[in-house]
């Protein structure tokens, strides 16, 4: 980009007659989105927080993985639980990280502690500048 940035992710997401299934396009994967019935929506794929929890439990299953595989430790698993709530008009994220593996306790922890800062688990902590234009 002209302004030094570096794109991190491209997604385009089109709602069209259906009244809450968005398709989503990011590189070559077709994704769809909807709310659940209960709502209005047709239930044909998971929800926007849903997404987006998502992609927090697959940054940090990716970055434990690397992490575990640069360091040559016996990582065999992992398994990333996440549950999205809402406390007033504040959201909460309660994540439950299972790691199978002969993994010493020392490298447990040092594991919990990278997934503490993760890129998204970053990203979603901190906030993002969100820059919105209607053409």
């Amino acid at each position: 980009m002209s302004d030094g940035s570096t794109v991190i992710a491209r997604v385009v997401a089109a709602n069209g007659s259906t009244p809450y299934a968005v398709a989503i396009e990011t590189r070559h994967h077709p994704l769809t989105a909807d709310e659940p019935k209960a709502i209005g929506g047709g239930d044909s794929g998971p929800a926007p927080f849903e997404l987006v929890m998502a992609g927090l439990g697959s940054c940090t299953a990716i970055t434990l993985r690397m992490y575990a595989g640069r360091k040559q430790w016996p990582l065999d698993s992992v398994e990333v639980a996440l549950t999205c709530l809402k406390d007033g008009d504040r959201l909460r994220v309660e994540r439950v990280i299972a790691l199978a593996g002969a993994l010493s306790g020392e490298q447990r922890a040092r594991l919990a502690d990278i997934a503490e800062r993760t890129p998204v688990t970053l990203a979603l902590r901190s906030g993002m500048d969100i820059r919105t234009s209607v053409r």
